[in-house]
């Protein structure tokens, strides 16, 4: 059922591709849990941001008051990676921005509609997740696992150079990621932590070169399974880092940000489960805050179901 979880964050990730923290805001509740070898899952999912969303320090937007209407469509299929359990996702995902902005003291509205940066993820679960089949699964109970994944965002996504803000980002991202996840009885804890290394992007507004500093993120969960299929997270995120050269200078502003938010999950049908989820800014360094909430559909299918 819906314990089965594949993704999530990519609702979280593409929402924000105007941001220069735009994958930095990973939300992604047992992405670490083991699953049965073989299954697919695809995902569709629609979420909202809006408010004032930051944009790289080295462009003169001040006060974005932005609204994304974000639409996903994603698919994984789980794997048997030398005896351990793993899965990779493939995700594409489409926005509509629109909203105003001060760019150089000026008022500037702007309305664009199209595709956003797309990613590839690839997980691994180290330590206390096998490799299953589905019959094999159902005596299977989780302890502590250790698990790793390496995201690859593609620049994909609609760029026009000489627009401040875009749905895509010309450039590549690169995230690997280390994560935990113990059980204890009906809760489950769980700490992922990583970075984002960038390319450059070669085309920035009013310039030739804008290359950004890594940036690092750290979320948690602590997840109550409230019965088989069935379950509700509490989440936090928090990353700091991404600081911006554009053509040799660089910027002064750091980007930090923590985040606080909910995940709640059930199945309505053996192969098909909806997802609710939302968070919100509790701090940030530069002032920009924003609400996101969203909802998921799931249906996967595959040997055993």
């Amino acid at each position: 059922m819906a314990c089965f979880k594949p993704i999530q964050y990519y609702l979280m990730t593409f929402a924000l591709g105007v941001l220069t923290t735009a994958n930095a805001t990973d939300i992604d509740p047992r992405a670490y849990s083991n699953i049965p070898v073989g299954l697919n899952f695809h995902v569709t999912a629609y979420n909202r941001t809006m408010g004032n969303i930051a944009v790289a320090p080295t462009v003169p937007i001040k006060n974005a008051e932005l609204g994304i209407h974000n639409a996903v469509f994603a698919y994984a299929r789980s794997l048997d990676i030398f005896g351990y359990s793993g899965k990779v996702d493939f995700i594409l995902p489409m926005a509509s921005l629109y909203g105003t902005a001060e760019v150089q003291g000026e008022p500037r509205s702007r309305n664009i509609n199209g595709f956003a940066d797309s990613m590839a993820r690839f997980y691994v679960n180290l330590y206390g997740a096998p490799a299953l089949s589905m019959r094999e699964f159902t005596n299977y109970q989780q302890d502590l696992i250790i698990g790793a994944s390496l995201s690859v965002v593609m620049p994909t996504g609609q760029y026009n150079p000489e627009k401040l803000v875009n749905l895509g980002t010309n450039r590549w991202a690169f995230k690997p990621e280390l994560g935990l996840s113990k059980a204890w009885g009906d809760f489950t804890a769980e700490l992922a932590t990583g970075a984002y290394f960038f390319t450059d992007n070669n085309q920035p507004f009013m310039g030739n070169t804008l290359k950004q500093v890594p940036i690092f993120t750290t979320q948690g969960h602590l997840i109550y399974n409230i019965a088989k299929g069935v379950w509700l997270a509490f989440d936090a995120n928090y990353y700091i880092g991404g600081e911006t050269i554009k053509d040799g200078k660089l910027s002064s502003e750091t980007t930090e940000n923590l985040r606080l938010g909910g995940t709640f999950s059930f199945p309505i049908h053996k192969q098909h489960s909806i997802k609710l989820f939302g968070s919100s800014n509790v701090y940030s360094r530069t002032n920009s805050g924003f609400d996101n909430f969203g909802i998921a559909w799931q249906y996967r299918w595959g040997e055993g179901l």
